[in-house]
């Protein structure tokens, strides 16, 4: 088994702390469906957000739906000129027997625009 990388974006209507975990929620959600992924076998994940965006912690969502025992952290994002507002972003480290080219990357909302080469229409 290898640990495997999951990224996930989305974008964040308002810098609240409903409308974080609740973007949060639905990008994680969105992952699990897509990768049949079993908590368990979830080594660690990291969270960044950009400046705009600091009412909430994102793991708050990851806790909530029950990922209590994994490693979380949140980071700031690089505050690059130009880049997305209201943007979360996630990389899952993953165990799993699954090649990179069978893993399902997910982009939600706005965020679709920064891998549209990853972006599955079936799955916005």
């Amino acid at each position: 088994m290898n640990c495997r990388g999951i990224r996930g974006a989305t974008t964040v209507e308002a810098n609240d702390p409903a409308a974080i975990t609740a973007a949060t929620r639905q990008l994680l959600e969105r992952m699990v469906d897509a990768n049949s992924l079993s908590v368990d076998n979830i080594a660690s994940v990291t969270f960044t957000a950009t400046p705009d965006l600091d009412a909430a912690y994102p793991a708050r969502a990851a806790r909530e739906i029950g990922w209590a025992e994994i490693p979380l952290l949140c980071v700031q994002e690089m505050n690059v000129a130009g880049s997305l507002p209201r943007c979360l972003r996630v990389l899952v480290h993953w165990n799993t027997d699954l090649r990179p080219d069978q893993i399902h990357h997910v982009y939600l909302g706005r965020a679709r625009t920064l891998r549209p080469d990853l972006v599955e229409e079936t799955r916005t």
